[in-house]
């Protein structure tokens, strides 16, 4: 379906790849691995034709049809509805739609037998596409990925980044493309969503290429594992698992037959050192001589597993007791999170907070570090000392800083010695440590920010989303850093493999509670297949009758109608507001970018003051329009 042939791609002088080949059939399913900066989206970018290769060519069959989800779509808006946006994955069919309702209004004036046919024919193509279902189908991909049914109808632009790139997965997977490829679809995905996308993925018809840092994701989905390494591409018929014991086996032997070549080569140099000089010996020498320039040679393994020792300090030990929570509620507005909860958590705890986006995983994270005001009680232990780890604080570091300098800053008691050996385990060596925090990417400065979190001597870490960003290296560090803590901590994460890697209980919200299993995740999802199971062979339960739609007076009727045109005026002036914030969030942040602002420390810390301010109004009014758009629907049914 699509051949890659003897590519070659430079970036200034560097090689990204040099005489690379790759192909890809119908009905692959291939997940695309390697270390940040090996250019796996690069890949991606050259098969859609985004970039040029420096060398060789990307051959397709004609009839191949490309759809790439990027991170560049993240800035996509539109003022439609994301249902309808969705439904421009059946461009054909919506276009038929438009010519049968044109044909439909030629008929209430002409009824010959040419516009009949005309009609019949269009309707038979419209009915052939499946027309009929297709709002069915983007309406079950949408909610599949985490969308209720009231979002349906809100316009794209009023959703967050994250979530209209969920838009455009959903809208990629309904147009059915020959070959899906996929950069970092579980970016902007919980836990429910990314498991949605997994049982899609399997049956998927078309080819599917995945780049992914989630393990249990590839694992679950894909089929061949092409590893990015040393500018080439290597194929492992197997998922993630499969690849990573193959691996091993192969660099065994590539090793092996490194130390081999290598004896060989300093015997056969010996040779020619002790003979060069006889002449009765130097046909022999020439002929070894010849053969050491000829031999191939073979490459020593370089093995991207890194096992960190990291070695915490306590400035004191907490109580028995870390932080417990009773009868606990918290709602906004009408939306409640919490309602007479309670929970406990105790030392040595390694806590894995799980569940759909929505349900108040962050909430109850900063209610646990007491920084979010709750109904009910909440008491700190005796000697409890925190640490919060969370993605804003990526914005709190400062850019001016160097690594190094940022570690300093602190304010643990660590050597420059000590510092160094942390921000090793954390992949900063060398020269690393004297980079400029504003040189380094998003994973980097996610790096930065949690070594900062792990040094601080805390007993009690609160981790959200520590994965972001991260990947497949720096997690497995993360993991084994936190394997060696000795504390307490709870983390947010929808990273599987994270959590299987690090968590002893599983913590979940459900029916506006805390509930907790005591139980690694492994141990938890098997649980939840037995409930789920149980629940199933009891039967189907006898379906409750609807409620009756209670009756209103003309006045109620009337009040409502007037209040619905009031809060819908207050909507559409929330939404200008939005817009106008969003307009200046996009100057600020082409401030922060220029080169004359960040190198400037009071211009910058000016700039990043006004980003701050700009945000925190922004996500006030989208949780103000959020309740408006509650409060209008209903009142639309009480006007209905």
């Amino acid at each position: 379906m699509l051949s890659i042939n003897n590519l070659s791609y430079y970036i200034g002088g560097r090689a990204l790849y040099e005489n690379a080949s790759l192909h890809i059939k119908p009905k692959d399913k291939i997940g695309l691995v390697g270390l940040n900066g090996t250019g796996k989206s690069t890949l991606l970018k050259i098969i859609n034709g985004d970039y040029l290769p420096s060398k060789g060519e990307i051959q397709k069959a004609k009839d191949c049809t490309i759809g790439f989800l990027n991170q560049d779509l993240l800035s996509y808006q539109s003022e439609d509805s994301i249902l309808d946006v969705a439904l421009e994955a059946f461009k054909e069919t919506l276009a038929l739609q438009d010519q049968i309702d044109v044909v439909l209004k030629q008929m209430e004036t002409d009824y010959s037998e040419e516009i009949i046919n005309k009609l019949a024919h269009l309707q038979e193509r419209f009915e052939a596409n499946e027309g009929y279902t297709i709002k069915a189908k983007a309406e079950e991909v949408l909610e599949g990925i985490g969308f209720s049914t009231g979002d349906l109808s809100r316009p794209l632009k009023t959703f967050s980044g994250g979530w209209r790139m969920r838009v455009m997965l959903a809208k990629l997977l309904l147009e059915k493309p020959s070959l899906l490829m996929l950069d970092e679809p579980t970016n902007h995905l919980d836990l429910p969503s990314i498991q949605w996308v997994e049982n899609y993925l399997k049956t998927y018809e078309g080819a599917v290429i995945v780049v992914s840092h989630d393990q249990t994701f590839l694992d679950n989905c894909i089929e061949i594992t092409v590893e990015v390494s040393r500018q080439s591409l290597t194929p492992y018929a197997g998922n993630y698992s499969f690849f990573k014991e193959q691996k091993v086996e192969r660099e065994e032997i590539q090793q092996n037959a490194y130390e081999n070549q290598q004896k060989m080569i300093k015997d056969t140099e010996r040779f020619i050192e002790r003979f060069r000089a006889k002449a009765s010996k130097s046909n022999q020498v020439q002929s070894r001589v010849k053969a050491l320039e000829r031999m191939e040679r073979v490459n020593e393994v370089v093995s991207d597993n890194i096992s960190v020792n990291f070695k915490f300090k306590f400035s004191k030990q907490s109580g028995r007791d870390v932080v417990t929570l009773d009868n606990v509620s918290k709602a906004y507005g009408d939306i409640k999170i919490l309602e007479n909860s309670t929970a406990r958590i105790e030392r040595g705890d390694k806590i894995a907070l799980i569940g759909a986006n929505g349900k108040g995983k962050s909430t109850l994270l900063r209610i646990i570090d007491g920084s979010e005001p709750i109904n009910g009680d909440r008491s700190e232990g005796y000697n409890v000392v925190k640490s919060f780890f969370a993605q804003h604080q990526l914005e709190a570091l400062n850019v001016n800083n160097e690594i190094l300098q940022e570690m300093v800053q602190a304010g643990s008691d660590k050597t420059e010695t000590e510092l160094r050996n942390v921000l090793g385990c954390f992949l900063f060596t060398n020269d690393d440590v004297f980079k400029k925090i504003k040189v380094l990417s998003g994973g980097e400065k996610s790096r930065v920010a949690l070594a900062k979190t792990l040094i601080s001597e805390a007993n009690f870490l609160l981790l959200d989303e520590p994965t972001n960003h991260l990947d497949m290296q720096s997690v497995n560090i993360l993991i084994q850093a936190l394997q060696q803590y000795e504390g307490t901590f709870v983390t947010v994460s929808h990273d599987r493999h994270f959590i299987k890697g690090v968590a002893n209980k599983i913590w979940y919200i459900e029916d506006h509670e805390i509930k907790e299993y005591l139980g690694t995740y492994e141990e938890y999802v098997f649980w939840r297949s037995q409930q789920v199971e149980k629940a199933v062979s009891s039967g189907p339960k006898k379906e409750k009758a609807p409620k009756p739609k209670p009756v209103r007076s003309n006045t109620e009727v009337t009040q409502a109608k007037n209040d619905l045109k009031k809060k819908e005026r207050e909507l559409e002036e929330v939404e200008g507001r939005i817009m106008a914030l969003e307009d200046e969030k996009t100057q600020l942040e082409k401030q922060l970018a220029d080169p004359s602002v960040f190198q400037n420390e009071e211009e910058s810390q000016k700039v990043n003051k006004a980003y701050g301010e700009v945000k925190k109004k922004e996500e006030e009014l989208t949780a103000n329009w959020e309740r408006l758009a509650e409060e209008i629907q209903g009142l639309q049914e009480t006007v209905s």
